[in-house]
């Protein structure tokens, strides 16, 4: 494991706290002295009047490339491949950026096919080679390299070395604000060491609904005041890891039983219920500087009677984001390649749309060359005028300058492979990950686990997790464990073989991620848990995602939340299963009865203890 240096971020031009709102209030609230605040405005000018001198430089065609975040396919960026090709019309990654001279790019795991994602020393070697086409095209203008690394389980890039980091709604279950600050500081600045300035995170929305597809865990929780505290921490956090921080997806996607990667959602509150439930996140990441906001592409009516998507409609992100909240900082779309936006917006529209709406930068707008030229002809035409052009070219210059890419955007490689996994920030996630862990039910004081010799059988979801944890449980003196994972929709055959291997056990440890099985909605995951109960052994359940799942086996004896699988959840669940540790989490979201919705089953803030 790399051993644990103190971090060197890149010289930074310094962090204005007043950028995302006027000086006035946000310095009175947030204790900021006045004499600080007025060399934050003087900072400030600065900023804005370097990007106004840089924009002044730049050709139609360089500050139209601004709009666009693409994605490249290659670990390197002289590397062809064939995917660009086909893409792009160009084979490596430094072509596409010299053709399209993009504002960003946006990294990808090989899940979705870029494959960007390495070792340490390969990303920073991907992001130099990345910054130093960018620096030889056009304007010159160094690139925002982003990625979508949430912590948790769900919205993940990076696993190990990276440091694992258990995610928000296992950090609103810890209820610490230190914990939310430390978690977005590590993760923040191993990006900033690979060359990753940007990270789309955190999640701003507020889980109301158990049936969300999309959000879910990846929510600090169901109350606003909590998800707007800790998405301030958060924001804070990053800032301290050096890395641009964005609040999603305005302006709330965490009432839906929709996924707007495949659909497009209908949220149907109220503009009071806005008010009070999905903007207070928003407005606390505002209050805290936040670098970028993220429109989602989900339908408002309350906020556009004409039901465009949140994403193109200018109610939503100009009236109510920039001039009602006063966000100053950078606007981006969700990726406009997901349904919500392609679905109805071809991609001669989409691009034109979103920025005639507010928005500033365009994340995978699909077809980039007709994309391209969509705008261009928009602008040629007067459907977009220069001025609107110029306003977000300069937001994104002003970013830019702000976060300190002028005049050398580059990492040091030696220093990404020392730093990234380093000791200090493992230990610290493994503490972190203790804190969250919440004990839902304890019937008859079924845990914690004594040290007795027994047999215990790991079942359930996930073969990675089911094995990690068994692994985990038989390195435990006098524990004897055996694996049988049985997948996201058990089959009544794999059903019936874990019912026969619990009865040769002394404990079964069910796994449980109902999110997993999408549409049957963990139907089949239930059958397996009551046909464990009716063997009559020791049955506990683990939900290593939703906390919801319990709503379909209600009378398992024992049951703990994780919100996360990753290994450093696994470890401190095997901890907290055998009563090495005392879990301390509280749900940060109330579970309520499949039966009767308006009944709990367990309340908002429910913990149990040793």
């Amino acid at each position: 494991m790399p051993q644990s240096p103190q971090p060197q971020p890149r010289s930074t031009a310094r962090r204005s706290v007043l950028a995302g709102a006027g000086a006035a209030g946000v310095a009175a609230a947030m204790g900021i002295s006045a004499g600080t605040a007025r060399a934050a405005e003087r900072d400030d000018a600065e900023v804005r009047r370097t990007a106004r001198s840089l924009l002044s430089r730049m050709s139609r065609t360089d500050k139209v490339g601004q709009l666009f975040v693409l994605e490249v396919y290659g670990r390197t960026a002289d590397t062809s491949h064939p995917k660009n090709t086909a893409l792009y019309g160009v084979s490596t990654p430094a072509e596409v950026i010299t053709k399209y001279r993009p504002g960003g790019v946006i990294y990808f795991d090989s899940r979705r096919g870029p494959d960007n994602l390495g070792e340490p020393r390969q990303i920073a070697r991907l992001s130099n080679g990345l910054q130093r086409a960018a620096l030889h095209t056009g304007a010159r203008v160094p690139l925002l390299v982003s990625i979508d690394q949430e912590g948790g389980s769900v919205v993940y890039r990076m696993l190990e070395p990276a440091t694992q980091l258990p995610g928000n709604m296992a950090l609103g279950a810890g209820r610490s604000r230190t914990d939310t600050r430390r978690s977005a500081a590590i993760i923040g600045s191993e990006l900033a060491a690979m060359g990753i300035n940007q990270n789309y995170a955190p999640v701003a929305d507020v889980n109301i609904n158990p049936d969300n597809p999309v959000i879910g865990v990846r929510s600090f929780g169901s109350d606003p005041k909590l998800c707007a505290t800790l998405v301030s921490d958060s924001v804070r956090g990053y800032h301290r890891g050096e890395v641009a921080s964005a609040a999603k997806h305005f302006p709330g996607h965490g009432d839906t039983d929709t996924d707007s990667h495949t659909g497009l959602p209908v949220i149907k509150h109220t503009r009071e219920q806005l008010d009070t439930i999905d903007l207070p996140p928003f407005r606390a990441a505002i209050a805290r500087d936040v670098d970028t906001i993220m429109t989602a592409h989900i339908v408002v009516p309350a906020l556009d009677p004409s039901e465009a998507p949140a994403t193109m409609s200018k109610p939503i992100v100009t009236g109510l984001l920039r001039e009602e909240l006063g966000f100053r900082g950078l606007i981006v779309t969700d990726a406009l390649d997901m349904q919500g936006a392609s679905g109805e917006f071809p991609p001669d529209v989409a691009p034109v749309r979103a920025l005639q709406a507010g928005c500033d930068q365009l994340v995978l707008a699909p077809k980039t060359d007709t994309a391209h030229a969509a705008v261009m002809a928009a602008l040629t035409s007067g459907e977009v005028s220069e001025s609107r052009l110029d306003a977000s070219v300069l937001r994104i210059l002003e970013h830019k300058v702000r976060n300190g890419l002028f005049p050398r955007p580059y990492v040091d490689e030696d220093h990404a492979e020392r730093f990234v996994g380093n000791r200090r920030h493992v230990a610290d996630a493994a503490r972190i990950t203790a804190r969250t862990i919440t004990l839902v039910r304890n019937e008859g004081n079924a845990l914690p686990l004594s040290g007795a010799k027994r047999t215990v059988l790991v079942t359930g979801w996930g073969t990675k997790s089911v094995e990690s944890l068994t692994r985990t449980v038989a390195g435990r003196a006098g524990q004897s464990a055996t694996a049988l994972e049985t997948g996201a929709v058990p089959t009544a055959a794999k059903i019936d073989a874990a019912k026969a291997a619990a009865r040769d056990h002394d404990v079964t440890v069910v796994l449980a991620n109902a999110a997993a099985a999408a549409g049957e909605k963990g139907v089949a995951q239930a059958a397996l848990v009551k046909a464990l109960l009716e063997t009559g052994t020791q049955v506990i359940a683990v939900a290593v995602r939703n906390a919801y799942d319990i709503r379909r086996f209600p009378a398992v004896p024992a049951y703990l939340a994780t919100f996360s699988y990753g290994n450093p959840s696994l470890t401190s669940l095997a901890d907290a299963l055998y009563g090495d540790l005392n879990p301390t989490g509280a749900l940060p979201v109330a579970i309520p009865s499949l039966e009767d919705p308006d009944r709990d089953l367990y309340d908002y803030g429910h913990g149990l203890g040793y």
